[in-house]
């Protein structure tokens, strides 16, 4: 209750030191000029920050970030990566994943997983290349994908 719950608006004398410099083309004052000249990611991007825990399930995410709790029964995007100090507990399919905190449950991984060295996967974990680096755990069952295995796999067409 001791500060605005939103920044001044335009226009609106700001407390703080008055900026010597005058701001960069395109960028208001107060903004830092970094923000406005960052390269565009388009990727739908989910981050679930420090702190924060979610449950339930997410869709059309294309990239999740977790940095703090995610508990969900199963979620498809394209990357996953979880940070260190982060928790992710359900199952997730992905095309690449990179685990710096915790993955408890199932994981399948269509590319690339790398358990970091602060990483930890416990449950099951399948997957078609692998790097763990030095310090980093794997705790149940790891299985490795091939082209081989996904066809024989695959149900044959019935006969009619």
């Amino acid at each position: 209750m001791g500060r605005a719950p939103f920044p001044p608006t335009p226009g609106t004398p700001a407390t703080g030191p008055t900026p010597t410099a005058a701001a960069p083309q395109g960028v208001m004052p107060g903004q830092r000029p970094s923000a406005v000249h960052a390269p565009r990611d388009d990727r739908r991007t989910l981050v679930v920050g420090r702190g924060i825990s979610v449950q339930g399930s997410v869709q059309d995410a294309e990239r999740l970030v977790v940095e703090g709790t995610v508990e969900s029964s199963m979620i498809n995007a394209k990357e996953l990566s979880v940070a260190p100090g982060g928790l992710f507990r359900g199952g997730v399919e992905v095309e690449d994943a990179e685990i710096a905190g915790t993955v408890d449950g199932t994981l399948t991984v269509r590319g690339s997983l790398t358990v970091a060295a602060t990483g930890r996967l416990l449950g099951k974990a399948t997957c078609k290349r692998l790097r763990v680096e030095d310090g980093g755990q794997i705790t149940g069952q790891l299985e490795m994908l091939s082209e081989a295995a996904k066809d024989s796999t695959s149900p044959s067409p019935k006969a009619d």
